[in-house]
């Protein structure tokens, strides 16, 4: 007995013209742009400067191996970027959305953005950071952290695309996983330690195209103190509620904040749920849990003599129709603030 099925089948076959072959099925896969792995590599190179302009690495994975004495720019978000045997390397790596992971290197400096920071076996690095968690060595000497700050037109986006937050930057926060009793295997770089005399400025034409500025005030990244000594018993809290222009409103006080002498200390970027705001803004929480719906809150501290009178004054100022946490007073601010970030630690899984 038959199917009706097979029947339609063997009549479509029928109806094909002989010494016609039928087209072979084509799958969304085979239409997929074929990655050549070269593309995404620099490999055995020696006293030369390269790198991709923004645009050509595009979220792929990227591999640096036994370079050495060469200057490197990756202009571009990547997915996960590893550096093995480099010596003497110059290299700047845009937002990478996974980890950064060199092994074996040495003398080199860096200056780069990741979501993971891991060094192993290695000796004399320098590294410009910016990392959404806590950065890590293990079996390394000598390697010394300075914050990020680099612009370009195009890093903004590279951030949103590789889904890292400019204010999420743990780059003095390190673990060492090897301490040795005596030893210090890493520490931080001079406060005044200017960026461009450790990652010059590429100088062939083609990448010279890339309009950089590696000033502070212009940083993509806010240029934090960190892990460093305050220069003040006093700071201040100031969380800033998401709205239209949240992020420009951060940095816009962040700017008034330094032009007034003030220290940055640390940026934090994180959602947060009504039992969160309790614990953190406690009798103040009721005004500001209908504005907790509309997306992540950005918290800014800052350090200086007289920091929670004059960033009162500057909120006031700046933000009348913008919905902000400010510490109330130096006695508090410091509750204000260990509230906070042990909570933001928490929530970013430091």
């Amino acid at each position: 007995m038959g199917c009706c099925f097979s029947k339609r089948r063997n009549s479509e076959k029928e109806a094909q013209p002989q010494g016609e072959e039928e087209p072979p099925k084509q799958y969304s896969w085979d239409q997929r742009e074929k990655v050549d792995p070269k593309d995404y590599m620099f490999n055995g190179l020696k006293n030369e400067t390269v790198g991709r302009l923004p645009g050509k690495v595009a979220g792929q994975q990227f591999l640096i191996q036994d370079c050495e004495s060469c200057n490197i720019y990756i202009f571009d978000h990547s997915a996960t970027i590893t550096i093995d045997d480099c010596t003497n390397c110059v290299i700047f790596l845009g937002p990478v959305k996974g980890s950064v992971f060199f092994r074996n290197c040495r003398d080199c400096k860096c200056a780069l953005a990741c979501q993971q920071f891991r060094v192993r076996d290695c000796r004399k690095l320098e590294v410009f950071l910016c990392c959404a968690t806590q950065p890590i060595i293990e079996s390394s000497t000598n390697i010394k952290f300075g914050c990020f700050q680099w612009y370009y037109p195009e890093l903004a986006f590279q951030f949103k695309d590789a889904g890292l937050s400019i204010f999420n930057n743990n780059w003095s926060n390190i673990h060492d996983f090897t301490p040795v009793s005596g030893e210090v295997n890493w520490s931080l770089l001079p406060e005044n330690a200017v960026i461009h005399d450790y990652v010059p400025l590429p100088t062939t034409n083609e990448l010279q195209a890339v309009r950089i500025s590696t000033e502070a005030n212009r940083s993509i990244v806010p240029v934090t103190q960190g892990q460093r000594q305050k220069n003040s018993d006093e700071s201040c809290l100031v969380v800033l509620f998401a709205g239209d222009y949240t992020i420009a409103n951060a940095m816009k006080l962040i700017d008034e904040m330094v032009h007034l002498g003030f220290f940055l200390m640390q940026t934090k970027e994180v959602s947060m749920k009504a039992e969160d705001a309790q614990r953190v803004f406690r009798e103040r929480a009721p005004e500001f849990l209908q504005l907790l719906n509309k997306g992540p809150v950005i918290a800014l501290e800052f350090n200086g003599d007289r920091v929670v009178e004059d960033c009162q004054n500057v909120v006031n100022e700046i933000f009348k129709s913008t919905k902000t946490f400010v510490s109330q007073n130096k006695e508090t601010a410091s509750r204000d603030i260990d509230g906070f970030y042990n909570f933001a630690d928490i929530q970013m899984g430091i």
